[in-house]
């Protein structure tokens, strides 16, 4: 079993204090919000797309510094990502705490430093709210495009 200094790293604190797009969106073409009912951390996000690609993002993040780190390396790497991508990674990082499965890599290698987190099944829906919300807007945006 990993131990907490494991999970409440440095690495973990310099991602949860520089969480980047914490501006909200003016015109959205979503926005979405989940919520750990464990612990109560919450995020609200806001995606804006164009051409199947995200093309803006902004959150509102009241999380537990596992929480943070996971909105700040999705913060940094949305923008660009497509829906595929982005269920891709959701997909990976619940295989990674729930399952032993790899952590993803490539430009969101960075949520590996999560892994531990695995250890401590109370802890992991603080780090899959931020994938939650953004499949839910992601969604609702393919949804209106296909009506």
């Amino acid at each position: 079993m990993s131990d907490l200094d494991d999970i409440y790293n440095s690495r973990i604190l310099e991602l949860a204090a520089g969480i980047p797009r914490i501006e909200r969106l003016r015109a959205p073409g979503a926005t979405a919000s989940a919520r750990s009912k464990l612990c109560g951390s919450e995020v609200t996000v806001d995606v804006a797309m164009a051409d199947g690609r995200v093309t803006d993002y902004g959150q509102a993040v009241k999380a537990c510094l596992l929480g943070q780190a996971a909105a700040s390396v999705m913060g940094r790497e949305i923008v660009g990502s497509t829906p595929a991508e982005l269920r891709e990674v959701a997909a990976t990082v619940r295989a990674m705490l729930k399952e032993k499965g790899p952590p993803p890599t490539g430009r969101w290698a960075d949520l590996a430093i999560l892994e531990p987190v695995r250890d401590y099944r109370h802890r992991h829906d603080a780090v899959l709210i931020v994938f939650e919300a953004v499949n839910k807007a992601v969604a609702e945006i393919e949804s209106k495009a296909a009506a």
